[in-house]
């Protein structure tokens, strides 16, 4: 009997660290940086997930000079595959960093697949001029903190589908060449996509903004779907067009 029970409680501490487990984020990058695929689901990811070349680089930089001086940036193209499924992230996940030491800024470029699919963020995240060369997807995600992805380029589909943004949503001059998708997504406070480009058609069906939303200087080309859209905070469409027309006449006959 003592045996059996004993087995017992093995299976079940065996499944508790499948289902449990966390990861260091310092574990990831190193397989990122190698240059393999990783791909984790179920998972927590203990500490800053940095996408940056900042810790290889830091070290090898001047300081910023007394008198000041210009700006540097530094960038890092992932070639790894990317895939989180129902992850949680207990601190930030970074593509951007700027140093205001050095004043040095660090970004990181993603050739393959981003795939964040059902997660949580706890802290923010920041893409800032990240350019994604094939698919991004972030559906179903819940993000606690800051999402910006200022001046990002969206080279293939990006799918911004079903989350929950709890803080700044930043989109401002984000570029999409491909289609992009923010069906049932939830806006809780200030979503800005001011001059942002998208060519191929967006989806904001069901979509609802609970905070100031800025479309100003958007230009919407392509399919842009706005079925049941909520506008429940203020809204900014100075100069916003959709295929040519006006933000608003568009929106009046299309919800």
């Amino acid at each position: 009997m003592k045996k059996i029970l004993l087995s017992i409680c093995v299976i079940c501490f065996t499944l508790f660290n499948a289902n449990g487990q966390t990861i260091a984020a310092e574990e990831i990058i190193e397989s990122v940086f190698s240059g393999e695929d990783v791909s984790y689901k179920n998972v927590t990811i203990s500490g800053t997930l940095d996408f940056t070349p900042y810790l290889e680089k830091k070290d090898d930089l001047p300081s910023k000079p007394w008198w000041g001086g210009s700006t540097n940036t530094i960038a890092k193209t992932i070639k790894a595959t990317l895939r989180f499924e129902n992850c949680t992230f207990d601190d930030a996940v970074l593509a951007y960093y700027h140093d205001k030491g050095s004043e040095n800024t660090f970004i990181a470029h993603f050739e393959q697949d981003v795939i964040f699919i059902n997660c949580q963020f706890k802290e923010g995240i920041a893409f800032k001029y990240s350019d994604f060369e094939n698919s991004v997807d972030f559906s179903g995600s819940t993000i606690d903190g800051d999402a910006n992805f200022k001046y990002a380029e969206f080279e293939n589909i990006a799918n911004f589908s079903q989350i929950n943004f709890n803080e700044l949503a930043n989109f401002k001059y984000a570029e999409y060449s491909d289609k992009v998708i923010f069906a049932y997504t939830i806006f809780n406070e200030e979503a800005n996509f001011k001059y942002a480009e998208i060519e191929e058609g967006v989806d904001f069906s069901n979509a609802k903004f609970n905070g100031f939303v800025n479309f100003k200087y958007t230009a919407f080309d392509g399919d842009v779907i706005l079925k049941n859209l909520q506008i429940n905070g203020d809204m900014d469409t100075k100069y916003t067009e959709v295929n040519g027309q006006d933000f608003t006449t568009y929106l009046l006959q299309n919800k």
